[in-house]
């Protein structure tokens, strides 16, 4: 692949740009981001998102990404070289609906960026980008930025998984822990629906003919949440729950819903096997187990290499010590990690607030974690071609 070239005046090395030009422009991006409205369950917003990303990727990297529309839903993807080394990850989805920008404008308040999905996590795109048009050559960088996220990543998975499974490094450019805290371990989450079918009767004519689907789940919910186990950070946690028909009927169904997270695989597969082994307590009901594993656990072992690598770098840019993080949200960086790919998560914004009114950006933090993501991607190209 000849030597990458950048389009952009504006968008020269990082090396080459002072702090304030870089800020300036890390900024501008992720304000002009925020004010393209992508709410996940809106395909058409998310579609148009989707085009404001290529649009500024273009004049940044002087590439079209692939634009790739599964079930209606905007996927965009650059490949450069032919053989993967590195993949970038991140999306351009948010929980925010249309009109939120009447209440919460993209502003910049005493170096703080506000607007919905600056840090979660339209930052860290813009970032990524300048990162990647800092770089000389771009062989072997693969980046992918999703629309679904957010619900799940419900049409982006499997890409995801085919290209982690190419690469021999994954960085996810969601945002910082707090102190910009990398994200080393991220909990595994599965999810339940537990069904449980009883008998209808009169409540006060014949309850002895019904069989109590409430009081069958009672027990189903006190057996699930008896599953969990805090000392392996293990939680199995029964949320939503139905019931019956009317105050005077014996309910003839019922059902929950059941989150689980999970640190470790193993830990995820004992609950599973568990939450399929449910069985009735009262005679004549039914228990039906919907559901499963939704995403493996990002574990310690997948990132440790990778952290320890960017805080040597960190540490040869004058950077502070980084520090590491384990949560127990998901994020795309489970999937990568789960097809066996090393994954360093959190590369992105510092800052807080994801989901909520109070979501901002750290301003001067940008260039900074821009630069470490620079030449974090260079050492893995450098180290993967010579080796």
């Amino acid at each position: 692949m000849p030597k990458h070239q950048i389009s952009s005046a504006r968008a020269r090395s990082c090396h080459e740009l002072s702090d304030p030009y870089l800020e300036m422009a890390l900024v501008a991006d992720t304000l002009r981001l925020v004010e393209c409205e992508s709410p996940s369950d809106d395909l058409q917003a998310v579609a148009h998102s989707a085009e404001t990303v290529a649009t500024l990727a273009v004049e940044l990297l002087g590439t079209e990404p692939e634009r790739i529309v599964i079930d209606g839903c905007t996927h965009l993807r650059w490949r450069f070289g032919h053989t993967p080394r590195v993949l970038l990850v991140g999306h351009h989805d948010t929980v925010w609906p249309i009109g939120t920008l009447h209440t919460h404008p993209g502003v910049v308040e005493q170096g703080v960026l506000r607007g919905p999905g600056c840090f979660d996590m339209k930052a860290g795109i813009v970032m990524a980008l300048h990162a990647l048009a800092a770089l000389d050559s771009l062989d072997g960088v693969t980046l992918l930025i999703t629309g679904d996220e957010e619900p799940g990543s419900l049409t982006s998975r499997d890409l995801i998984e085919q290209e982690a499974r190419e690469c021999s490094a994954a960085l996810v450019l969601e945002a910082a822990g707090p102190g910009g805290a990398l994200k080393t371990e991220r909990k595994g989450v599965s999810r339940y629906e537990v069904v449980v079918q009883g008998r209808a009767s009169h409540a006060g004519l014949d309850p002895e003919l019904g069989v109590n689907a409430t009081l069958e789940l009672s027990h189903q919910v006190q057996r699930v949440a008896s599953l969990a186990l805090p000392e392996l950070g293990t939680t199995v946690t029964p949320t939503r729950a139905e019931s019956g028909t009317t105050t005077n009927t014996v309910p003839a169904s019922s059902s929950f819903s059941v989150d689980v997270r999970a640190r470790s695989v193993a830990e995820q597969d004992r609950v599973h096997r568990e939450m399929l082994a449910l069985q009735a307590r009262l005679p004549g009901a039914t228990v039906t187990v919907l559901g499963g594993i939704n995403r493996p656990p990002l574990e310690a072992e997948a990132s440790r290499e990778l952290f320890d690598r960017a805080s040597r770098i960190a540490h040869d840019l004058g950077l502070p010590p980084l520090t590491a993080l384990a949560v127990g949200g998901a994020s795309d960086g489970n999937f990568t990690a789960g097809v066996g790919t090393p994954t360093l998560d959190g590369l992105g914004a510092t800052g807080g607030g994801a989901h909520a009114d109070s979501e901002h950006v750290i301003v001067d933090e940008l260039p900074a974690r821009t630069r470490l993501l620079a030449a974090l991607v260079a050492d893995i190209l450098a180290d993967r071609q010579s080796a």
